[in-house]
């Protein structure tokens, strides 16, 4: 079993999708994410065994080597669909309560803001850690945040901006997030944001990459 959960980290940490995908290259012809977790699954593996030993584990060096800058977003985003490759098989042992995920993560590109490569990254990387990912979009209003937040307690609130003249956005929306329910956790990111910045709109935390996001889901949930 080790061997397997080993395999399908290995799957999620290089991109490996499935074996009629050609990258990378020095894994050609292999069997990806796809077919391993589906033997997995066959052969009797936990659902969260394989979330946790094996799709959380090549996320987490992802994440790492993506901070580290020894990969880069097209590398991360082959990840993230040997992720996704291997959830579909995941998903319905979620629905069905059979298996648990570590929490609600709801993030969005913040009102005016129409970016959502920084989005889908962080998205991608803290879904992969074992967090139900509530996607609302881009150019994502107050109001939605908070209806989402409502519909689904304990959760946390992610806002990216890629844009200065979004920021403002951003700190009303943390305002009025606040105003609704102070104890409500909101995680900021974005190329114009920095932990200055966080601090002035009181927001809970700044993250620089998507790692960091994952790192402060866990210290909450821990």
């Amino acid at each position: 079993m080790n061997d397997l959960l080993a395999k399908i980290a290995e799957c999620i940490e290089y991109g490996k999708i499935n074996q009629a995908c050609p990258y990378p290259p020095t894994m050609k012809g292999q069997e990806g994410a796809d077919e391993l977790t589906k033997q997995a699954i066959e052969e009797g593996v936990a659902p969260g065994d394989i979330l946790t030993h094996g799709l959380m584990i090549g996320m987490e060096k992802v994440g790492v080597k993506f901070r580290e800058n020894k990969v880069f977003v097209p590398q991360v985003l082959m990840s993230a669909k040997a992720m996704s490759a291997a959830m579909s098989h995941l998903k319905p042992f979620f629905s069905s309560g059979e298996a648990v995920r570590k929490g609600v993560f709801i993030i969005g590109t913040v009102e005016g803001d129409l970016h959502d490569i920084g989005k889908n990254l962080v998205a991608m990387m803290v879904e992969g850690n074992g967090y139900e990912v509530i996607d609302l979009g881009t150019d994502v209003k107050a109001e939605a945040f908070i209806e989402a937040a409502e519909k689904n307690p304990g959760s946390v609130i992610g806002l990216s901006a890629l844009l200065t003249t979004t920021m403002a956005n951003m700190e009303k929306i943390v305002q009025a997030i606040k105003e609704k329910n102070a104890n409500l956790k909101v995680c900021i990111g974005g190329a114009p944001v920095n932990q200055v910045f966080c601090d002035k709109i009181n927001a809970d935390s700044y993250n620089a990459d998507p790692q960091g996001v994952v790192e402060y889901l866990n210290s909450l949930a821990s």
